[in-house]
């Protein structure tokens, strides 16, 4: 079956650090871009960084450039965020998503990606 299983939330404080991952099943991994997704309560679900299938770049909102890094492991199908120096705007629920045929342009739109973790929950307290 296909699944996306997001783990590695918890809580921390400002400047923490916290490493996500995004464990993949059930399709072809390397046809797949990966993004990251997060949703604050009352807010609309915003992309945080999308890594393309075609070339394996990774593009950053503006928000968590610089602190965020994404990567990849293929053989173990995972995909990871690492993030650093993290805020309290940075609380949210985190999503992994994948699909095919994803281009820049359209990555920040939730409905070209095919398939979605559970989400994961990052909380960074003051």
């Amino acid at each position: 079956d296909v699944q996306l299983q997001a783990s590695g939330g918890g809580s921390v404080r400002t400047g923490g650090s916290l490493r996500l991952s995004c464990l993949a099943s059930g399709f072809t991994f390397d046809d797949h871009s990966i993004g990251w997704f997060r949703q604050a309560p009352g807010m609309e679900r915003e992309l945080v960084s999308c890594t393309s299938s075609s070339d394996g770049r990774t593009s950053y909102s503006d928000s968590v450039r610089g602190r965020f890094t994404s990567s990849s492991d293929n053989a173990k199908t995972t995909v990871y965020l690492q993030m650093n120096a993290l805020k309290p705007e940075d609380t949210a629920v985190y999503y992994c998503a994948s699909g095919t045929g994803i281009i820049q342009s359209m990555a920040r739109q939730t409905r070209v990606y095919t398939y979605w973790g559970q989400g994961t929950q990052v909380t960074v307290s003051s």
